[in-house]
């Protein structure tokens, strides 16, 4: 089972329009998916057409009250399945304040689901706090959505710090796969001068004692779009929303990049107790 973390401390770089689409269209390649909204604003519970409305446990009683994943979780369409978030998980920072252990709790709650899953995508919040932790600690790998501005290339540094902190005191596993480029123009100059640069940046990593070292940038690039950015107000991920467009193409070529890397793991596969969401 892969974990995977996708992070990126800045808004607005397409960490849950990635998150969701791509969980849909590994979903739609057969591959048994779960996605886990660690953001409060609950932007990819409300892409996957499941209403925020605290009525449902939300991943907020999985890390207060470590309530079982399988009692939260809910499917959404074949093979894709959402842990959902609500406003109330902004208040998991402070109430976990005192807590020991805290930044392990997703990571010891995972475990009975070992092998029910071919990958649990992590949608995080835009921030470095003890939701992200919880998320770098509880993965195997981390992709980090990019948008190819200056901006967004400078505050990789911070991330990248983190990841390392993570790797050396808490999650030793942790890896950051590679970087996606999101709301592409790669004809733009600045495009060009960004990705020459954060590929120098990864290239002088290589052998080094961190992370990274491995990181790569995926050939996908999800071009800008702007059925992208409707889908999420109809609850649907680009491929119930547009399926022939340009990013519904895109995400379904990332998917096959992803799953062209899946290492050959051997563990038993478990029987998910499936509660098949409302329609709203």
């Amino acid at each position: 089972m892969r974990r995977i973390a996708i992070i990126n401390q800045k808004g607005g770089v397409g960490k849950t329009t990635t998150s969701v689409n791509l969980a849909a269209a590994l979903a739609r390649g057969g591959q048994r998916v779960c996605v886990l909204d660690l953001d409060p604003q609950a932007h990819a519970t409300t892409h996957l057409g499941i209403e925020p409305d605290g009525k449902a446990p939300s991943m907020y009683d999985v890390l207060i009250d470590n309530k079982p994943l399988g009692e939260v979780r809910r499917r959404v369409e074949d093979y894709l399945w959402l842990a959902a978030s609500y406003i109330n998980l902004a208040a998991a920072e402070v109430e976990l304040a005192g807590v020991v252990g805290r930044e392990v709790i997703l990571r010891d709650l995972l475990q009975p689901d070992e092998g029910a899953f071919d990958y649990v995508l992590m949608d995080c919040a835009p921030s470095l706090g003890v939701l992200t932790i919880n998320a770098l600690a509880a993965a195997t790998e981390v992709f980090i959505p990019l948008q190819p501005h200056f901006l967004a290339l400078h505050g990789l540094g911070k991330l990248f710090e983190t990841t390392a902190l993570v790797s050396k005191r808490i999650n030793p596993h942790l890896m950051v796969t590679g970087v996606i480029l999101c709301l592409c123009e790669s004809t733009t100059k600045l495009a060009q001068e960004v990705l020459r640069d954060l590929d120098n940046y990864l290239d002088k990593s290589r052998g080094a004692a961190v992370p990274w070292n491995k990181a790569r940038i995926f050939n996908t690039r999800i071009r800008r779009n702007i059925k992208l950015a409707e889908s999420p107000s109809f609850g649907q991920s680009i491929f119930g929303y547009a399926p022939t467009c340009h990013g519904a193409e895109d995400y379904r070529e990332l998917a096959e990049e992803v799953m062209a890397q899946t290492p050959t793991v051997i563990a038993k596969r478990v029987t998910v107790q499936e509660t098949v969401a409302a329609p709203v």
